[in-house]
């Protein structure tokens, strides 16, 4: 057994491991019967290995065998208490496969070489500014009180894939207080005034930084993710997961980086999905993804993305895109069934089956009301692509929704030149104005000739071009002095002059947008 082994009494499951530690030989204490890690209180004492015998062997109680490599691989334990490896520098392998552990894992402000925890029954995990030289592999692990990665760094890969994962409900057994320091924290966004809930979260990463992929495909959840400023050198995938917050969050990850984000393939979160201020190089996926909460179910503001693919399955609540720069949104009208916060947002390209149509709605629906630049960015985009005529339309509806903003004297000009002229975008209404009107003045004051005012000279009337003298603002065949409309065709020629007068102001402003569209135009 050797002289540095400290423990008077080891029993055979651990006598098993001192032994193989040394050359890192697997021990397997499953027998085939009764392997469920989540029934592993059940497990007789052949199968017990205290914590603290794992502990002292990785912390370098055992002499090693030069040439070979030690370590803990070990399957099917039941580790009574607490794993404390806080603040230790680790230099061989830790493996555990279908162990049973109901304490706490602890690696806070550790140092270690890979770590694999796979398929095992764990109390709670924490981690917390550790540096993690390879592979932390969770896979398949359920973890009852949450996970603890704050400012924790992965050298390798992070994988917490069909693991499953509860939130912290109280402090475990010799934690103490600090045990639920992140984990049920006061929370209000910084509104002090405003009164402070408490959250409970699955996994707690702020800060967390993964050089290789994470990948949590099918990762189960009570409590939300925090990843708040993380970054993921190699992408985050979440396809399959299934979160669900239970402080209104199901994703908390502001100022988060990576490289890629997949939230997509049956991807379900019930509650907010965050990412204010995220940058993403890659693609940002939320394709077939089922989203739903109270209110906000995706706060995607002031994000960057190369680009954004918004094609779930099922969407229920409002979204903000505010003040994001978005290189393709890939998207479809039933994505957004309810508020769209816009104002801000740029991209360069959108792609799906959307139409104009079903863009100047999705303008129509930000919650604050009338906004400029939404109509302007789309316009610009369509400009870009050689749509004049979408660009022109989506210019008139932005006029249209200003005009709802203005006060009655603003609502009535702007309803004229609407009609008059299409606020300068629909130029041809005022050609269609000037003939209806030119056929109208032409028909009346051919059958009701007007009287000649001058009876000195010999004039021959023609009522096409007195029509036209009426409807310009200046003379210009000088009719309009010479002859006098008689009884109630009076009143047809004032109309006709101030019906002249509008088209003019109206013609004059469109062409040299007084009511200026846009910068674009």
């Amino acid at each position: 057994m050797g002289r540095s082994r400290p423990f008077w009494r080891l029993n055979a499951a651990e006598r098993r491991i001192w032994e193989a530690y040394p050359t890192g030989t697997p021990v397997d204490l499953r027998d085939g019967k009764n392997d469920d890690p989540g029934e592993g209180r059940t497990w007789g004492r052949g199968r017990e290995v205290r914590a603290e015998v794992l502990a002292a062997l990785l912390l370098g109680i055992s002499e090693n065998q030069p040439g070979r490599v030690p370590g803990i691989r070990l399957a099917g334990a039941r580790i009574v208490g607490d794993l404390n490896l806080s603040d230790a520098v680790v230099t061989s392998r830790l493996h555990l496969l279908d162990c049973y552990i109901p304490g706490i894992v602890s690696l806070n402000d550790a140092r270690t070489q890979g770590v694999r925890l796979r398929g095992c029954h764990i109390g709670r995990l924490r981690a917390g500014r550790a540096t993690i030289d390879g592979l932390l592999d969770l896979d398949g692990s359920t973890i009852e009180n949450g996970v603890r990665l704050d400012n924790t760094h992965v050298t390798g890969q992070f994988r917490m894939s069909r693991a499953v994962v509860g939130s912290p409900s109280g402090p475990s057994k010799g934690g103490g207080t600090d045990d639920l320091r992140g984990w049920s924290q006061p929370y209000n966004e910084g509104r002090a005034s405003e009164p402070v809930t408490q959250v409970a979260v699955a996994v707690w990463a702020g800060g967390l930084t993964v050089e290789g992929g994470a990948f949590m495909r099918g990762l189960r959840t009570v409590g939300g993710l925090r990843f708040i400023g993380a970054r993921f050198n190699s992408g985050l995938y979440l396809e399959g997961a299934v979160l669900s917050g239970t402080d209104g969050h199901a994703v908390f990850a502001d100022h988060m980086q990576a490289t890629a984000a997949e939230l997509s393939q049956g991807f379900t979160a019930t509650g907010t999905v965050r990412l204010r201020g995220a940058r993403i190089s890659g693609v940002l996926s939320f394709d077939g993804a089922v989203l739903k909460a109270q209110g906000r179910v995706l706060h995607l503001s002031h994000m960057q993305v190369d680009e954004l693919i918004l094609l779930p399955a099922s969407i229920e609540g409002g979204i903000n895109l505010g003040y994001s720069r978005v290189g393709v949104l890939f998207d479809r009208p039933d994505c957004y069934p309810g508020d769209v916060h816009l104002n801000g947002t740029t991209y360069e390209s959108l792609r799906g089956p959307a139409v104009l149509a079903d863009r100047l709605p999705w303008l129509h629906r930000d919650p604050d009301g009338y906004r400029p630049q939404p109509y302007e960015q789309l316009a610009t985009y369509y400009r870009r692509i050689g749509h004049e005529s979408e660009a022109r339309r989506v210019l008139l509806a932005k006029q249209r929704a200003r005009r709802r903003t203005l006060k009655l004297p603003g609502r009535v000009w702007g309803r004229l030149l609407d009609i008059v002229v299409g606020y300068g975008y629909r130029p041809w209404l005022a050609g269609l104005w000037v003939t209806l009107l030119l056929a109208a003045g032409t028909s009346v004051f051919s059958h009701w000739r007007p009287h000649q005012i001058g009876l000195d000279e010999s004039r021959s009337f023609n009522a096409f071009t007195y029509t036209i003298d009426l409807l310009a603002p200046v003379s210009v065949f000088e009719q309009r002095g010479a002859w006098e409309p008689v009884g109630w065709t009076q009143w047809l020629a004032n109309c006709l002059i101030v019906a002249g007068w509008i088209l003019a102001t109206a013609l004059i402003a469109g062409g040299t947008r007084v009511l200026r569209p846009s910068n674009t135009s």
